[in-house]
């Protein structure tokens, strides 16, 4: 997947936002000022980017153990954030299915009347982005 297509995917999900809260370069995601994705662009020309995801713990450990390309969060907790770099390995629905995860497992931890809302509004639909 590349970046722009994570962008959009992120951006797809109620009230999200972009925001650079540590300076020019990584992305963060979040709804309700908490984060649900960090997206670090690939250092060196050609290197892929990267994104953090929260995952409950033993689906993040599955996800490290099927997918070389999913890792323990980088700079994060390691046990509730994976890294996946975006390279292509991970096929597309599977990262959509990640921050699917990610955005709702955030969303659960909203006060009540916030969670209620992005939660309604959310559904059981996976971003839909344009093509490749």
């Amino acid at each position: 997947m590349k970046s722009s297509r994570f962008v959009e995917a992120a951006l797809w999900f109620p009230e999200a936002v972009e925001t650079e809260p540590f300076g020019p370069g990584p992305l963060v995601y979040k709804v309700c000022d908490r984060m649900f994705a960090l997206l670090m662009e690939g250092s060196g020309g050609d290197a892929p980017a990267r994104a953090n995801l929260k995952c409950d713990p033993v689906h993040a450990l599955e996800l490290r153990d099927r997918f070389p390309a999913v890792t323990s969060g980088y700079h994060m907790n390691k046990d509730h954030w994976n890294t996946v770099v975006l390279d292509g390995t991970v096929p597309e629905d599977e990262v959509l299915e990640m921050l699917r995860d990610s955005y709702t497992l955030v969303a659960r931890g909203l006060r009540k009347a916030d969670r209620e809302r992005v939660l309604a509004v959310l559904g059981d639909d996976l971003p839909e982005i344009g093509d490749a």
